[in-house]
C-alpha cells in the first residue's frame, strides 16, 4: 500500500482510538471532515474533541481556536494528541 499523508494521518487517529477505547471511552473519528475534530470521545458525561498530529506536524493558532470553538459549542474540552518517533503520545489541552 502507498503510504499518503492522509494514510499516516488516519493510522494515527486509529492508534487514539484504540488508545481511548482501553481507557473506557466510547469514541468516533470524524473521517475525511476537513474540520478541526479528528475524534469525538465522551465518557462519564464528558466530551472530548481531539485533533490528531504526527511526526513534526504542528497546529497553528487559527487550528486551535477552531478547535476551542467547536469545543465550546458541544460543551466538552479540547486536546491535541502529537505521536512522535517512537510511539511516544504526547497530550495537550488546546
Amino acid at each position: 500500500m502507498v503510504s499518503t499523508p492522509y494514510t499516516r494521518g488516519r493510522s494515527r487517529e486509529y492508534a487514539a482510538l484504540k488508545i481511548l477505547r482501553e481507557e473506557g471511552w466510547l469514541c468516533s473519528r470524524s473521517a475525511k471532515s476537513h474540520s478541526p475534530v479528528d475524534i469525538f470521545a465522551g465518557k462519564d458525561g464528558r466530551l472530548i474533541l481531539i485533533q490528531v498530529k504526527s511526526g513534526s506536524a504542528k497546529v497553528s493558532k487559527g487550528e486551535l481556536l477552531e478547535l476551542r470553538a467547536w469545543a465550546e459549542a458541544f460543551g466538552g474540552e479540547a486536546e491535541v494528541w502529537f505521536f512522535k518517533k517512537g510511539g511516544e503520545v504526547v497530550r495537550k489541552r488546546a
